[in-house]
């Protein structure tokens, strides 16, 4: 029983300090963001009613850098974590060196498309003046 626990915990164990740091970020970005996206939730949906929430309410909103930032940060972490879970699934399931490496690739450029449109729409936002 002994050798199978300690077989198991040699394989479990990422042998790459890149992998470590893969594993750690997993956990904290994991916490940051749910911490992050129930206060995003508790503003949007709990504390603001449907009836509340507008286009100008978020142009508002995003007018302040803090929210541009906190919104920014949520995009950030949110696709870097699913980028992360995205590559462990191809490192576990795709087993031809080829395709692996094209899946990775394809990952990459789609998170980087992805991290771009975010930003892009975060950081040049400017509101369409209410009508009066």
């Amino acid at each position: 029983m002994s050798m199978i626990t300690s077989a198991y915990a040699n394989r479990a164990r990422p042998q790459t300090s890149f992998e470590v740091y893969s594993w750690f970020f997993m956990r904290v970005s994991g916490v940051v963001l749910l911490v992050m996206v129930l206060g995003h939730v508790a503003i949007m949906h709990v504390i603001n009613s449907v009836d509340t929430i507008s286009y100008w309410w978020v142009a508002e909103r995003l007018a302040t850098p803090f929210w541009r930032t906190y919104d920014w940060i949520v995009l950030v972490l949110a696709l870097l974590h699913g980028m992360n879970g995205m590559r462990w699934v191809v490192d576990d399931h795709v087993h031809s060196r080829g395709w692996r490496t094209f899946s990775m690739a394809a990952l990459w450029v789609i998170a980087f498309i992805f991290l771009a449109l975010g930003s892009l729409v975060l950081f040049t936002f400017t509101p369409v003046p209410r009508p009066a």
